[in-house]
């Protein structure tokens, strides 16, 4: 067994560099905290709803209004998070990637993790309720919901197609930002879900790819972990080409204009490019380093912060 394998979830790490049992310092602890509600996830998720609020609002919205919801995104966001952490300890245990993740170092207890994720969670859901509208405030809570019970719980170890429909809890924030402003969804908002759906898997399996000894020591079927690197490829190009496509069709539905247009065949165009090298690496049986799944897993980030900076220009240029 490994040294990751021999420590139990919950309890302090005895890696060089761990706290010692029991020393659990303010500032760390404050930090662990903080790791709970994956910061860097939530900073994607924000990427995509702001742009659709001046989309919605055909302009610059109400600053107040931007901020409002941004802080109960965070909050959503987090505490589906710290819910996911709590669930999936066991697993976070034996995964080199989530080696360090709090409740596995022993920071943080489970009990405090769900005492938190339940704070959020509903401290976010009244935050909507109250300061922005019941419409987005039921919407976040589906998000947290989906996330938690439909993904964490049922798909994430039981299918390969786990990310496929888990991914719709991080499409949530599109319907939230324009909600926010209008208090309805529309046609934009469910094309810009859908590019965020079809987004998520090619985004996704690159990593998975790369960490797939993780997944399969932990026995989670995520999809590059019990098919081979053709295969996983297949489905990057397959699902790469549907959200090109489906972002393309805002402006025929005459909510943007030339500029967003511009951009999403530009960045498609190069989103494909290297899907389709992804899998010639693939056909060739390449593995390893060589392999380079990484750079499609990085572009997809500049992809969609790109394309949603591109949702928030558009209004300006028409």
């Amino acid at each position: 067994m490994t040294a990751v394998q021999s420590r139990p979830a919950g309890t302090l790490s005895q890696s060089p560099g761990s706290p010692n049992p029991g020393h659990r310092p303010f500032g760390a602890r404050v930090k662990a905290f903080i790791a709970l509600t994956k910061p860097r996830v939530i900073e994607l998720l924000l990427m995509t709803t702001v742009p659709v609020m001046f989309l919605a609002a055909g302009g610059v919205p109400d600053l107040w209004l931007v901020l409002a919801t941004c802080i109960g995104g965070y909050l959503s966001a987090g505490g589906a998070a710290a819910y996911n952490m709590y669930i999936d300890r066991d697993i976070d245990a034996l995964m080199d990637r989530t080696a360090q993740r709090p409740l596995v170092t022993g920071m943080v207890s489970p009990r405090e993790c769900l005492v938190f994720a339940t704070a959020l969670a509903v401290g976010s859901t009244a935050w909507f309720w109250y300061l922005v509208n019941p419409l987005s405030a039921m919407l976040s809570l589906g998000a947290i919901l989906f996330y938690v019970v439909v993904y964490t719980m049922i798909l994430k170890r039981r299918t390969s197609q786990n990310i496929v429909w888990g991914g719709i809890a991080g499409c949530m924030p599109v319907f939230i930002g324009w909600s926010s402003v209008t208090n309805s969804v529309s046609w934009a908002a469910a094309v810009l879900f859908l590019v965020i759906f079809f987004w998520t898997p090619p985004h996704y399996w690159p990593l998975s790819m790369k960490v797939k000894e993780d997944y399969e020591r932990a026995g989670v079927p995520m999809l590059p972990a019990v098919v081979g690197n053709k295969v996983v490829a297949r489905q990057i190009v397959t699902y790469s080409w549907v959200m090109v496509a489906v972002s393309l069709l805002l402006q025929p539905l005459g909510y943007t204009g030339w500029f967003y247009t511009a951009v999403a065949l530009a960045c498609g165009a190069f989103w494909l490019r290297e899907a389709h090298a992804l899998q010639a690496r693939a056909k060739a049986g390449i593995t390893g380093p060589k392999l380079k799944e990484m750079r499609l897993f990085h572009w997809s980030i500049t992809y969609v912060s790109l394309l949603f900076v591109a949702v928030a220009v558009d209004p300006f240029l028409r």
